[in-house]
C-alpha cells in the first residue's frame, strides 16, 4: 500500500517554509483506490517566483485550510502505506515539519521514484519530473500544481512498477539458466 504525495511551497526550504497545496493518491500497488487534495494556507505570504511557478496565489489560498486543519486527513491517508513522492526528501521533509510545529512526530516509509527510476530505467540525461514524464510519455495535466504532479508521479510509479516486475522476472530466468 502506497501514499504518493506531492506538494507545493513557499519555497525550497522546509525550515522556513511552508504548504500551500497538498495532493495524496493512495495506491494498491495496481491502481488508485483513494484520493485527498487541497489548497493549504500557509503562515505567510507566496513569493512572487513562487506564484509565478505555480500559479498559487495569496488570493488562491486566503480561504483554504490551515495545515493544522487537514492535518488528520493527511495522518489518515497515509497510515500504514509507504510515502511516495518524486524526489520524496523534498515533500517528507516539509510535511514532517508540518507537523513538527503541531506538536507530532510524524513517521512513514518513504520512497522515491527519482531514485527508483534511475535504477530500473537508467540511462535518461535527466530525472526531473517535467523530463521524465515526457520521455515516458506522460501527460502532466497542471505541472507545478500538487494534483497535477502528484497523478504524473502515480503513472510514473505504476511504469516503475512493471518494470521491477519484468527486472525480477528476467533476474530469475537469468538464475534459471545457470543451472
Amino acid at each position: 500500500m502506497f501514499a504518493i504525495i506531492d506538494i507545493e511551497t513557499t519555497g525550497n526550504n522546509y525550515k522556513y517554509g511552508q504548504i500551500t497545496e497538498i495532493a495524496i493518491y493512495q495506491h494498491d500497488g495496481i491502481q488508485i483506490t483513494g484520493s485527498f487534495s487541497s489548497l493549504v494556507k500557509p503562515e505567510t505570504d507566496i513569493p512572487l517566483f513562487i506564484t509565478r511557478l505555480t500559479g498559487i496565489t495569496n488570493e488562491m489560498v486566503q480561504n483554504a485550510p490551515r495545515f493544522f486543519e487537514i492535518a488528520a486527513k493527511v495522518v489518515e491517508m497515509t497510515a500504514g502505506r509507504t510515502f511516495v513522492a518524486h524526489n520524496v526528501t523534498f515533500d517528507y521533509r516539509f510535511i514532517r515539519e508540518e507537523f513538527s510545529r503541531l506538536g507530532y512526530d510524524y513517521h512513514r516509509k518513504t520512497l522515491c521514484t527519482v531514485k527508483l527510476a534511475r535504477k530500473l530505467i537508467p540511462g535518461y540525461p535527466s530525472y526531473s519530473l517535467g523530463n521524465i514524464c515526457r520521455e515516458r510519455g506522460i501527460e502532466i495535466n497542471g505541472r507545478h500544481r500538487a494534483a497535477g504532479d502528484a497523478l504524473a508521479t502515480v503513472k510514473l510509479f505504476e511504469i516503475l512498477l512493471r518494470e521491477n516486475e519484468l527486472k525480477n522476472a528476467a533476474d530469475a530466468m537469468n538464475h534459471l539458466s545457470l543451472f
